[in-house]
């Protein structure tokens, strides 16, 4: 039987008109909408498609802000003086500082630069910490995004054994920790794990995240477990044109898994959505509105 296959794209639709619609509650209620400062240093060209995605999807879901585009050439003092200056905007809630930036720039300082109370990316330390002990702050947008998928497909996760493949700060070790709190069983792997096979073979949620192209097979999957799959690999076809796949070998899997994301169309659209989602969030906490956070 075929697994079902996970429309990230329509959840993340669902969720963007979710936020619009209180985003629009919010800018009657607080006299301004909620602010989002994008911040992108040069011009690389998958940057700069992701930054003028998040303009739109920004402006159709009723948050303000701007986008400072910057020169390569800028210099560390410069952006960390920007950030400083975003800080202390009371009309910005959320601050963004799209990764990755050039050699000469230390990404960690400026992530820590970033007020955690407006770092909607939840990158900085101190929200890795929140998520850690399990208070409250800004999760990543990918594993989080992740997360609501997969309770889409589950009622409970509790009791479940996940495994994660891939360490990051970004997406591995902050969905880990988010499993721990749905109380699941949770192997980290990653490449110095001596037996993925059996990792994987043995969990009913594998979170793909390792970035190698269809790394998991088909026959590594415990029949009916979930695929989530953040992989995002262009390879070339033998006629020299591209395409998307992830890190699962999909075709392989989709005869195995019960449910399965696609690659395009399954996490990546979740990303922006929840951006926006926490940055909402941040503009009610920072003007101090109330807000049910469990309806987004």
């Amino acid at each position: 039987m075929s697994a079902r296959i996970i429309d990230g794209k329509a959840f993340a639709a669902d969720l963007r008109t979710r936020v619009g619609a209180i985003a629009g509650d919010f800018a009657k209620a607080a006299g301004r909408p909620a602010g989002l400062a994008v911040v992108l240093v040069g011009e690389d060209p998958a940057s700069s498609v992701y930054v003028r995605a998040k303009e739109r999807a920004s402006a159709a879901a009723n948050i303000g802000g701007a986008v400072h585009r910057l020169s390569v050439t800028t210099t560390q003092d410069e952006l960390l003086a920007l950030v400083g200056a975003l800080n202390a905007d009371a009309g910005v809630d959320g601050i963004l500082v799209q990764l990755p930036l050039p050699p000469h720039i230390d990404s960690h300082a400026i992530i820590a630069a970033i007020d955690p109370d407006k770092d909607v990316d939840g990158f900085h330390p101190i929200n890795a910490g929140r998520l850690a002990s399990g208070l409250p702050g800004f999760v990543p947008c990918t594993p989080l995004g992740s997360l609501m998928l997969l309770k889409d497909v589950h009622e409970h996760l509790a009791g479940l054994e996940a495994v994660v493949v891939g360490r990051s700060n970004i997406v591995g070790k902050p969905m880990a920790q988010l499993l721990l709190a749905e109380s699941c069983t949770v192997t980290v792997a990653h490449s110095r794990t001596r037996d993925l096979f059996a990792a994987v073979r043995r969990s009913d949620i594998v979170i793909a995240a390792v970035g190698v192209p269809e790394l998991i097979r088909g026959e590594w999957i415990k029949p009916g477990a979930t695929i989530i799959d953040v992989g995002i690999n262009r390879v070339t076809n033998p006629d020299g044109t591209t395409r998307l796949i992830g890190d699962v070998a999909y075709d392989e899997a989709l005869d195995v898994a019960g449910a399965i994301t696609p690659v395009p169309g399954g996490v990546g659209p979740m990303t922006i959505a929840v951006l926006l989602r926490n940055t909402l969030v941040a503009a009610h906490r920072n003007a101090g509105i109330a807000l049910d956070e469990t309806t987004l």
